[in-house]
């Protein structure tokens, strides 16, 4: 059962309530990350609590809380759930206000704190490699609300993952609307092309990722070359590898692209070796 803290109190999904006056719900103003807990040990809690409250600073919403007690809270769910893995959103809202947009009548945030559990597909994927196509929805400009912040507005995403399911794909490749690879509809998007692993940077008007910095991580320790690359769906097309990195999605093999198969469309080497490292520094095995 999913334990969900709420302003001050556990609860569970039938008794953790929001107000319809709350703007996170009214205008999507709010922020939010997504965690993981693995053997009942929160994995890079730091990093995401860091990037927690620079996404409210970037919009000028300050938490009522120190990031060490919402770290606290957090571990404290953790533990609560008995989960082995657990995944952790914690969301801070602006808070209930009224019908109107301006956020000086929110006089509280809202903050959330939910401990549950996550999976975005069966392994089978993991093994074999997931479909994916271009979806049609460009990535949001970067200028219009900057990509760095994790906020509540996901509409477009979804919007993309929506087109791949219409597709029978897994998920779906955002561009931006210069035609340049972006991310996927909440993951990371990587490429290999002759043993260089490649991924867009931030200029490409992207979220950075914990896991992505983790792959970086990987690759040096293992020592592969990796570095970030403005990249177009030809770069997709032709390369030997495609893999996905997320907090949800953990490392996603990915076999095919519009129709079109990646590498020989399995799993190639070296994201198979991300994979298990990967698996090795989060579960120890």
């Amino acid at each position: 059962m999913a334990h969900i803290w709420m302003n001050g109190v556990w609860g569970d999904r039938t008794t953790a309530k929001i107000s319809v006056y709350d703007h996170g719900l009214l205008y999507g103003d709010g922020i939010f990350e997504g965690i993981r807990a693995y053997n009942g040990r929160v994995f890079r809690l730091k990093e995401h609590l860091d990037r927690l409250y620079d996404s409210a600073k970037a919009i000028a919403l300050t938490i009522p809380m120190a990031a060490a007690e919402m770290g606290r809270l957090i571990d404290e769910g953790v533990t609560m759930s008995g989960l082995k893995d657990a995944y952790i959103r914690p969301i801070v809202t602006r808070g209930d206000g009224d019908m109107g947009i301006d956020p000086k009548k929110c006089a509280v945030p809202t903050i959330v704190i939910i401990v549950d559990s996550i999976k975005m597909w069966a392994a089978d994927r993991y093994e074999n490699g997931l479909t994916m196509v271009t979806a049609g929805t460009p990535i949001p400009h970067k200028e219009a609300l900057c990509p760095r912040i994790k906020s509540l507005n996901y509409l477009p995403h979804v919007l993309a993952k929506h087109e791949a399911n219409t597709a029978g794909a897994d998920d779906a490749v955002m561009l931006d609307s210069a035609g340049h690879v972006c991310e996927a509809t909440g993951m990371n998007v990587w490429c290999i092309r002759d043993g260089v692993i490649k991924t867009p940077p931030p200029s490409a008007g992207i979220l950075l990722g914990v896991t992505r910095g983790v792959i970086f991580e990987l690759a040096s320790a293992a020592g592969y070359a990796a570095r970030e690359e403005m990249l177009n769906r030809y770069d997709l097309y032709t390369a030997d590898e495609v893999f996905l990195c997320g907090t949800g999605a953990e490392v996603a093999p990915v076999r095919q692209i519009d129709g079109r198969p990646i590498g020989d469309g399995k799993p190639g080497p070296i994201t198979r070796d991300l994979i298990r490292r990967f698996r090795a520094l989060t579960r120890g095995d």
